[in-house]
């Protein structure tokens, strides 16, 4: 399959242990079905589960601030390499094995005006991901094939 034509995929993962406390970036994390990810700040909470942003987003948000975005500072859990992260409400994606849907969009927070400079709040709004919940639970992995559209797939019977 050519480039242009390939699932993206999990580019990095970050989780912090609390709400003001730095991401640190792992290479794999364990996702609880109805509770999140095993060592992240909103592990068993109700339904912020997952938060993912795009590399794309981070790029056109970089280009707006003229600096580069860096994925751990956003405080997204997952990155993904490409494709339009979906925002509707009960929407389906899967990473890897794990199956997650859509709560709603994510929000970015004034904080980032902090932590990447003035204006990433703006530049950053409309491309700051989706908050996800945890339909299944398995583990996440740098480099995982992500499925943005698994109800839309092609049926293999001719």
């Amino acid at each position: 399959m050519d480039p242009e034509h390939a699932p993206p995929t999990v580019a990095s993962i970050h989780v912090a242990k609390g709400r003001r406390l730095p991401t640190r970036s792992v290479p794999s994390v364990e996702a609880e079905a109805g509770a999140g990810l095993v060592g992240d700040r909103y592990h068993g909470s109700r339904h912020r589960h997952v938060t993912i942003q795009s590399l794309p987003d981070l790029e056109a948000a970089a280009a707006d601030l003229g600096r580069p975005v860096d994925p751990g500072l956003t405080r997204r859990n997952l990155t993904i390499s490409g494709g339009d992260v979906p925002t509707k409400p009960g929407a389906r994606i899967r990473v890897g094995d794990v199956e997650l849907e859509v709560v709603r969009i994510a929000a970015p927070c004034r904080l980032l005006d902090d932590t990447l400079g003035p204006g990433a709040a703006r530049a950053l709004h409309a491309r700051a991901g989706t908050v996800f919940r945890l339909l299944t639970s398995g583990t996440i992995t740098v480099g995982d094939d992500v499925d943005l559209h698994p109800d839309t797939a092609p049926d293999p019977t001719p």
